[in-house]
């Protein structure tokens, strides 16, 4: 007697939105939180729709999405260009 729903119908219901998150797993990244203070740098072990695990030198660390400012991967120097 349940309503099955086709994948169509599944997909339709939930909007997808770009996921930049997966991009950045297993790199180094600085993460600057929206309270301030020092970045907190380390590498994204994982990740669900609200947090990030973090590895850090001083050991691993949860962060919420909610509270990121702004994420950049740290690997390449600051002005690294790569040549073409």
């Amino acid at each position: 007697m349940g309503m099955e729903m086709s994948e169509e119908e599944k997909s339709a219901s939930k909007p997808t939105s770009p996921q930049f998150i997966p991009k950045f797993k297993g790199k180094k990244v600085v993460i600057r939180l929206v309270s301030g203070g020092q970045p907190v740098i380390g590498t994204i072990e994982s990740f669900n729709p609200y947090e990030i695990l973090l590895q850090t030198a001083k050991g691993q660390l949860l962060v919420f999405k909610h509270a990121i400012a702004t994420m950049e991967v740290s690997e390449e120097p600051r002005g690294y260009k790569p040549s073409t």
